[in-house]
């Protein structure tokens, strides 16, 4: 049975056999040693090799100068295009981490808020200016017309019985 292959196929398999190994090792110093990288460019260097094959054939000499400038060059694209996007991150940790959930966040709320229905006027009002609005101390007392001893005082005791009304439902820090 006659042997098939093309002038493209013996002249791969030529370049492989003659300059992966050398091209490989040269590649890894590149690439810090990262082998899966550097196997990726010289494979990559080899099918450009391929898509340029009636070039190489007729080039005098040996092709090994083209096939080094042609990985060195793809090392270096692969760096710039590394620099110019955000870094890539293993999804896998954060696959393992439970996502919120907006059926716990909706129940959280509503159990806040029926607790805060416990309150009394004074305390609800106080907690709802100082923790909710974000307003100091100063600014709660200006708003409900109270001093701000009073609001500290009404925080504190609101924050005692809002965490009594929590644990009441089964909710604990």
């Amino acid at each position: 049975m006659a042997d098939r292959t093309s002038p493209d196929e013996e002249l791969m398999r030529a370049l492989y056999e003659e300059h992966a190994g050398p091209l490989l090792a040269f590649v890894s110093r590149l690439v810090a040693g990262d082998r899966q990288r550097a196997e990726d460019v010289v494979q990559e260097t080899l099918l450009r090799a391929w898509r340029n094959a009636d070039r190489l054939r007729d080039a005098p000499g040996s092709v090994r100068p083209w096939l080094v400038t042609v990985a060195r060059r793809i090392v270096i694209d692969g760096h710039r295009s590394r620099q110019a996007r955000p870094r890539e991150v293993d999804p896998g940790p954060l696959e393992l981490m439970p996502a919120a959930d907006e059926i716990d966040r909706a129940l959280r709320l509503m159990t806040i808020s029926d607790a805060l229905g416990d309150l009394s006027e004074a305390h609800r009002e106080a907690l709802i200016e100082t923790y909710f609005k974000g307003r100091t101390v100063s600014e709660a007392a200006e708003v409900l017309g109270v001093p701000p001893g009073t609001v500290r005082s009404r925080v504190f005791y609101a924050l005692r019985a809002l965490k009594l009304s929590l644990e009441e439902r089964g909710v604990t820090a």
